[in-house]
């Protein structure tokens, strides 16, 4: 049984879906008004990593993640470039799907568009207006977190210490400094819907509550988002369904932090970078593979260096699925290892030991020709999203079975044999290099 760390409850614990043989996941997505960034790589790859792996392990999972398409920063964009908001997010979001498609992240079952759910936003809190737990404003609705039982969960404090530490802010309309905004109401030239308390649009806090129950229903089993979503973002939202009396997310799972070059990714250190580039200058499945070697909780390093290693790590496994994938397509794969592979994930999503399990399968394949661990570690690759190519790309066939037998020559110490097969591969114009995955081809 999987087990996960609870953001809510603080421990591990076992998954336990609200519907036996399904799991229903909720991850917040981008808002779409500039490029996405290496920490939204980060973040979605650890949920295409979970998703692909339940489903791996038979179950049917409901992925759904939003889109936020309007917003402050939005308009703020809109107001710099002298376009149409509806235009600055449109093209953002173009950008942000090739993003995701280049890493190989498979697109959600649902992506709800915040505009398309405004008019259940507006009814969500004229609900929580007349139960008296939401009030007005001069300049909108907000939510009064004191009538909310057990706010601050996620952030592991108390209602009082969170108050405490809380920023006093100008507006002194607000009962606390920690009531949040559930509708703004419109400034002139913004874009605005109607409502009973003036023309505005919601909060953000409000979107992802009315579109996660919508698609996924009371006590839908898997929620979250980045770690710096916990607070107050994710405890916003789920404030506002305990005061609706309607039970929420099940589970609250959270991935940790990126670091550029030793120092936390922020806008405040100028150092964040943009995951386009990445994928432009580098293999995409190298920035899978650095998500995966670490901890989805831990901090993730990212640096020219570790990508480029990475890269050389992905070249090694295509050497090894081009060796194998043919023959161990024809055996069953080693019941041991996908049992060790099932162990690994099952405690709390371990990839680095997944990673570190595959990686010996392919030294063992590699060494002993061991087909059932070659097929193995192909699953396991599969598993984890990792697509090896085994078709060598610009690499033609001839020479891709040059390589084969020349590894078969290596692995019988039939050097001779070895020899002449590599002369025959440069007189076809290619660079060999000997890796520990076998024989690598360059187009000289």
């Amino acid at each position: 049984m999987l087990h996960l760390f609870d953001t809510a409850r603080g421990v591990v614990r076992p998954l336990e879906p609200r519907d036996p043989g399904k799991v229903s996941i909720y991850a917040c997505g981008p808002t779409v008004y500039g490029p996405p960034h290496l920490g939204h790589g980060r973040n979605t790859l650890a949920y295409d990593i979970l998703r692909r792996y339940l489903e791996w392990a038979g179950f049917e999972v409901t992925f759904v993640s939003n889109i936020t398409d309007i917003d402050d920063n939005i308009i703020k964009r809109a107001a710099t470039e002298d376009r149409p908001w509806t235009e600055v997010a449109e093209r953002c979001e173009v950008q942000w799907y090739r993003a995701m498609a280049a890493l190989g992240i498979r697109r959600p079952d649902h992506d709800p568009h915040a505009t398309g759910y405004v008019d259940g936003m507006v009814a969500l809190i004229g609900r929580l207006v007349e139960r008296g737990l939401a009030y007005e404003t001069g300049d909108g609705v907000y939510l009064d977190v004191g009538q909310v039982d057990g706010y601050g969960l996620l952030a592991g404090q108390p209602l009082e210490s969170l108050r405490s530490g809380a920023r006093i802010e100008a507006n002194e309309d607000k009962r606390s400094p920690l009531d949040f905004v559930l509708w703004k109401l419109a400034k002139p030239g913004e874009p605005s819907w109607p409502a009973p308390w003036g023309d505005g649009r919601p909060g953000w806090h409000t979107e992802c509550v009315v579109m996660a129950l919508d698609l996924l229903g009371d006590g839908f089993d898997i929620h979250g988002g980045g770690l710096d979503l916990r607070f107050p973002h994710h405890e916003n939202e789920r404030a506002q369904a305990v005061a609706e009396g309607r039970e929420f997310a099940r589970l609250w799972f959270h991935n940790g932090m990126l670091e550029i070059d030793g120092e936390k990714m922020s806008k405040s250190l100028g150092n964040v970078r943009n995951l386009l580039d990445l994928v432009d200058e580098y293999d995409p499945r190298a920035f899978r593979l650095l998500v995966l070697q670490a901890h989805y909780r831990s901090p993730m390093e990212v640096s020219d260096a570790v990508l480029q290693a990475a890269t050389t790590s992905v070249q090694r496994l295509d050497s090894f699925a081009r060796r194998f994938a043919t023959s161990a397509a024809q055996v069953d794969a080693d019941p041991a290892a996908l049992e060790r592979f099932r162990a690994a994930m099952d405690d709390d999503l371990s990839t680095p030991a997944a990673v570190g399990l595959l990686f010996e399968l392919v030294r063992t394949a590699n060494a002993d020709g061991d087909e059932a661990a070659a097929a193995a570690a192909l699953e396991i690759a599969g598993a984890l999203g990792l697509e090896l190519r085994a078709d060598g790309g610009d690499i033609g066939d001839d020479a891709m079975e040059l390589a084969r037998r020349r590894d078969d020559a290596r692995a019988a110490k039939d050097f001779v044999a070895a020899d002449a097969l590599r002369d025959e591969l440069v007189a076809l114009g290619y660079e060999v290099a000997d890796t520990p995955a076998g024989t690598e081809l360059r187009r000289a």
